[in-house]
This record gives C-alpha cells, structure tokens and sequence, in this order.
C-alpha cells in the first residue's frame, strides 16, 4: 500500500506492538505523522519506548498491526529482506553511539550504506566526492578524513562520520537518536546548526530523539514521547 500524498514523510497508524517474554511491554501509536521536510524532536525519558518506536520505523522490528508509511510506502507488509533494503535506501540513521566499524576508515564508514543501496549510491554520483562535500560542510579535515581507521577520532569527529554517513545520498528521512547527549551546550548548538544545513540541503526530513526539552526551540515541532504513544509495562512473573 502506498500513501497517496507527498506530503509526508513518515505516517504512522493505528500501530501496536508487542514485547515478549519475562519483562513484557505493549506500545500503541494511534496516529504520528511528520511532513516532509519538518525538522521534528521526540521528547521522553530513558524507558519510554522511544528505542522501540525507532526500530519500527526503521523496520528493524515489526508491529503486530497497523501501518508504518515510510516515503509514501507502507513497510509493515514487507518481508525482512525487503525491509532491510528499503531502510538502506530510504532512511539515514544517527545512533546515540555512532555505531561506526572501529578499524575501517572514516571514508569507508561513509560510503558503507551506498554498498546495500543503488539507488542511494546512484543518487550520490561520484561518492567519495559527495562524501566530502559533506564532510568539508560538517567541519572535517580532510587530514581527519585520511585517517586509516576510525577508531583513532575523537568523539566530535567521529560524531560528524556518523552523520556523514546518514546523508550520504539524500535518504528521505534521517533519524537522530540522542546524538547531541555528550555534547555541552555550545557544542550541541553548533552540532544541530551542521546538521539542519545538510538535511536541508539534501531534502531529507529529520526525526530526532532525546530527552532534553531545551533542544525543543531549534525545532520545527516538538512532541513528548507520552503525546504520541501509549506505553504499557507487565509486571514480571
């Protein structure tokens, strides 16, 4: 099923999931919607359900029910290759802890979504180019960037791989977990400052995650992670 608009980059209806097992829990998301192009931060606290809900737009976990529509195209149905693929192609992710191969190099980081994606590697031409447009935009030397493996950066730089490789290619949506959360004040501001520019630039919308309400004013929306989903916890056996 696709979604007849366009203007919407993820929709998410009448969704339920559930957690098995000794530490159970239940989330339900009614109706979440984020335009295309909005710049939109998700507020709630560690144990929210936040991680959960990211996975399902993801498409790493599935709902038992309802539709997750990712681009105008509905993933529930797909099958885990299919929604592996898509998500390369579709949706560019910051995790909170950078998630980078550790002895590969930055440029290789980069470029890795680009290997599992021909449309996004189409999109990006000549990558190691696009690959540093980006990163000249992001503030990384390129004496940085010839750096053989990634293991040897700082944290700030490292940070700019990540998002780097989230952009590489203009996916449709890039989801931030938590990536401004070791950051001080200035840093942060200068970090979304970067990345605003390059999610304009590519035409890509934004979803972040965290649990800091100042970050609420830099953004085009925010929303509480309460407002948008219903978190049910069981008790343990």
């Amino acid at each position: 099923m696709t979604d007849t608009g366009d203007r919407y980059a993820l929709i998410i209806d009448q969704v339920m999931f559930n957690w098995a097992g000794r530490d159970a829990f239940g989330l339900e998301v009614s109706d979440f919607r984020v335009r295309s192009g909005e710049r939109v931060l998700l507020l709630g606290e560690s144990g929210s359900g936040k991680s959960t809900l990211l996975s399902l737009i993801c498409g790493i976990n599935t709902a038992q029910s309802g539709a997750i529509r990712v681009d105008g195209t509905e993933m529930t149905p797909m099958r885990s290759a299919a929604r592996d693929r898509f998500r390369a192609e579709r949706i560019g992710i910051v995790f909170q802890q950078f998630n980078l191969l550790p002895y590969a190099s930055p440029m290789d980081n980069i470029l890795l979504p680009l290997r599992f994606a021909p449309a996004r590697r189409a999109r990006a031409g000549d990558a190691r180019a696009a690959a540093f447009t980006l990163t000249d935009a992001l503030g990384l030397a390129r004496k940085v960037m010839a750096s053989p493996t990634a293991d040897r950066l700082s944290v700030g730089q490292q940070q700019r791989v990540a998002v780097a490789r989230a952009l590489i290619g203009a996916p449709s949506l890039i989801i931030a977990d938590e990536p401004t959360s070791a950051l001080d004040a200035g840093s942060q501001a200068n970090f979304l400052d970067l990345l605003f520019a390059q999610c304009k630039a590519a035409g890509s919308t934004l979803l972040m995650v965290s649990h800091d309400e100042r970050l609420a004013a830099r953004f085009d929306r925010s929303v509480r992670m309460e407002d948008v989903a219903t978190f049910t916890r069981e008790a343990a056996a």
